[in-house]
């Protein structure tokens, strides 16, 4: 049986290395903290959360049958958790079982049959409750899944399974016939059903008076006994070996089950937590690369959200045939918080998820990358111009056609002539390759010279909204760039009108009133 619940039409491979960079890109958008959320403490959750997030999807066909399973799995999240919970028992079950250092072919039959015994009682509890599931499942992926496990195991199936097991423990001692071989050696072992269970009592009782050609071993025959066992052994051996490749096929459906419907008891975890707090989520509507759409009303960063527990400024973008966005303007106006929320979008619509928004349209992207701006080199090994063109190079060596690719502050280590002219020669360079970029910057030289007139109607400039009074809204509003990020802001912030150090602002403060504030619950500003 396959699962079949991360991809239609084949299994998923948890071994498969992942794409380049794509620790980078984790760390960036601060990942670790939604796979905490996903995880719950459980290795092995986070571990497939990780995998599966970082490998996205570049078909609308697979996001979207991986969404239609999600839908069920919220709808129905007991039966899932079920289902999952009862794999992982299995598997834990198998684990417990005595193993041994030399396995003989009747010790591997022995541990066989107890272990198949194990499975064959999960299996009927996952029969149990795909029985219970019917009906109530509409993805394609769930209902297949649920009904194959229906139609194979049947009654029938259980009836058989329990008859070969019973069968298969010798009850009525081992028969088996061999031929002599050369020297007279035993060949050609054949094991052979007894027909003594199928004999009335009566023919029972008359066999212990009729003759027969046998001997007893002494009690003290070492010999005699090792040599039986060795009979035993070889007769034994190639249903020691069928019980054992079953065993392995139980145990991969299992692990199959467990890895595949851990995704989604991961994005259970992660929704239940963001829906305690108020956060929304939805699912996206999802358009191919080609198509270069870009829609979000509502957009937050759930890691900000999860961190502080509540509710937080949400923004609005409309970003349909924009191959390249800057944002701009005021210092701690929310701009890296804003483009960590875009990257996770991203990152979270690739693979199947909601998205952290009220409502999403938006194309895919093979394969998210990030340049963050980094601290120093503590080893003075490198300069910090040539850390940031050296991770560049690293960027456009693998960034592929229809890649997307997030800048904060790239390039800001050497003077603003210098870095803008490095910055566009990219940019352009990337544009020509149909590459998708944000960019966070303070170069008012390289924004300002694409806000020129022809404007390119391909590129969309956002500044970090400054109210008059000084105050940040945390939202990206559109606008030409700033020649200025109101440094001025922070130092009267921290220092008060006169120099003197101000009283900092209490914790969780409200931003401003405004038509993207929710209406319900407190909200809090980003951080940065």
């Amino acid at each position: 049986m396959k699962a079949y619940l991360l991809y239609r039409d084949r299994d998923a491979d948890l071994q498969a290395p992942l794409p380049a960079l794509a620790d980078t890109a984790a760390r960036d958008l601060e990942l670790p903290t939604i796979l905490d959320a996903m995880s719950q403490g459980d290795p092995f959750l986070r571990e497939v959360a990780q995998r599966t997030l970082l490998t996205g999807l570049t078909s609308v066909d697979a996001v979207e049958y991986r969404q239609q399973i999600l839908q069920d799995c919220l709808a129905q999240p007991s039966i899932v958790r079920e289902v999952y919970r009862l794999a992982t028992d299995a598997l834990l079950g198998e684990k417990r079982v005595w193993r041994f250092y030399r396995p003989s072919p009747e010790m591997i039959l022995s541990r066989g049959l107890e272990v198949l015994g194990l499975f064959v009682r999960h299996l009927h509890s996952l029969r149990e409750v795909a029985a219970s599931a019917r009906g109530k499942l509409r993805s394609p992926g769930l209902t297949r899944f649920f009904s194959v496990l229906e139609a194979e195991l049947s009654d029938d199936f259980f009836e058989s399974a329990d008859r070969h097991l019973a069968q298969l423990r010798f009850p009525d001692g081992i028969l088996m016939s061999a031929s002599l071989g050369e020297g007279l050696a035993g060949d050609r072992y054949v094991l052979r059903t007894s027909s003594q269970a199928k004999r009335g009592w009566a023919h029972r009782l008359l066999d212990r008076w009729r003759p027969s050609n046998s001997f007893e071993i002494g009690e003290r025959d070492e010999s005699g006994h090792r040599n039986l066992a060795e009979l035993r052994d070889r007769g034994v051996n190639l249903v020691a070996n069928a019980v054992a490749q079953s065993n392995d096929h139980v145990v991969s459906f299992f692990e199959l089950v467990r890895a595949e419907l851990g995704f989604y008891v991961g994005c259970l975890n992660l929704h239940e937590q963001l829906t305690r707090i108020g956060s929304p989520t939805c699912v996206p509507e999802v358009r191919s690369p080609a198509e270069l759409q870009l829609r979000v009303r509502g957009l937050y960063e759930p890691c900000l959200a999860l961190r502080l527990g509540q509710r937080t400024v949400s923004n609005d973008l409309s970003a349909d045939g924009k191959r390249l966005v800057f944002v701009c303007g005021a210092n701690q106006g929310g701009k890296s918080t804003f483009l960590r929320s875009v990257g996770l979008v991203h990152l979270m619509l690739q693979a199947g998820m909601f998205v952290p928004a009220e409502s999403c349209t938006a194309s895919l992207s093979r394969g998210v990358y990030t340049h963050f701006k980094r601290e120093e080199d503590a080893t003075m090994t490198h300069g910090k111009l040539e850390e940031e063109l050296g991770r560049m190079h690293q960027i456009v060596a693998h960034i592929p056609p229809e890649g997307l690719l997030l800048c904060n502050e790239s390039l800001s280590s050497t003077n603003e002539r210098e870095g803008s002219e490095i910055a566009r020669q990219i940019l352009r360079a990337l544009g020509e390759d149909r590459v998708r970029i944000v960019f966070v910057t303070f170069l008012y030289d390289l924004v300002h010279g694409f806000a020129q007139s022809p404007v390119d109607p391909s590129v969309l400039l956002l500044n970090a909204e400054r109210l008059p009074d000084g105050r940040r809204t945390y939202r990206m509003v559109e606008g030409a760039p700033l020649p200025t990020s109101y440094g001025e802001d922070l130092y009267r912030k921290i220092f008060g009108a006169g120099g003197e150090a101000a009283a900092p602002e209490a914790p969780g403060g409200h931003p401003p009133g405004g038509p993207n504030v929710p209406a319900e619950g407190p909200t809090v500003p980003t951080s940065r």
